[in-house]
């Protein structure tokens, strides 16, 4: 089935470094656009390069051979900054003959303010329901802006959101704050009619664990990006790769 890559758009009311400056963040995942579209790594966030952990769809690979690699013109684009764990997210999506939607998460050190590991997962033609016309569409209809600073939810409630619609694909009794509107974009497939009726609790498998899950946090916007096993083994892998982006 491939490896696949899951957005879920509502209105939800690590191995990692300590907090560190946003500016920091901002200016490494500018790096990590420049480098994909470069297909090399560049800028002075990637200066330890050759220290870098590096995996792709949740296996160590090497950054000379993996998409990091290969030059792509970038049709969409999205990043998120979590403060606290020094840590970042990416979303591309390029629509060229050789078409991809990359999710990838980096952490940082901030005794060194360099990248020290890079996680991608990377799905292309084959991939679990992946439509990247679909996925560019619906993903440029989104307008996540900035949540004013008295209006955010704080990390706690946004990770346990986000960890209760993980929950609920191996049961059904777990409580997830739905929001309303509420809409999911799995691959190029979007649940939202634009209607105020939309759900997300819709098509939900049961008895599926999420497990070993990795996140990034921004309470700015009200995001988390979470990389996991979808019907994996807790503490081992196994299972499809798999980032799910919550708001």
């Amino acid at each position: 089935m491939g490896n696949f890559i899951i957005a879920v758009i509502s209105a939800f009311a690590a191995s990692a470094s300590a907090a560190c400056d946003r500016s920091l963040l901002t200016a490494a995942t500018t790096d990590l656009y420049t480098s994909q579209t470069n297909g090399k790594l560049t800028g002075t966030s990637f200066a330890n390069n050759t220290s870098i952990k590096y995996t792709e769809n949740r296996k160590a690979a090497s950054i000379a051979q993996g998409i990091l690699s290969h030059s792509l013109t970038i049709n969409h684009n999205r990043s998120q900054h979590d403060v606290a764990q020094c840590a970042a997210f990416s979303e591309y999506i390029v629509t060229g003959s050789k078409p991809y939607v990359i999710a990838t998460q980096l952490r940082l050190d901030n005794s060194t303010n360099k990248v020290a590991q890079i996680d991608s997962i990377v799905t292309t033609t084959g991939d679990w329901l992946f439509n990247v016309t679909g996925t560019a569409y619906w993903a440029a209809q989104e307008k996540w802006d900035m949540i004013p600073e008295g209006k955010r939810d704080s990390r706690a409630v946004i990770k346990a959101a986000a960890d209760a619609y993980c929950d609920l694909f191996n049961d059904k009794t777990v409580k997830v704050p739905w929001g309303s509107p509420c809409a999911r974009l799995e691959g190029g497939m979007y649940t939202g009619k634009g209607q105020a009726s939309d759900r997300c609790d819709v098509g939900v498998p049961n008895g599926v664990k999420l497990v070993n899950r990795q996140y990034v946090i921004d309470e700015e916007y009200g995001t988390v990006d979470i990389q996991m096993d979808f019907a994996g083994t807790a503490g081992v892998g196994g299972g499809l790769p798999d980032s799910h982006e919550f708001r």
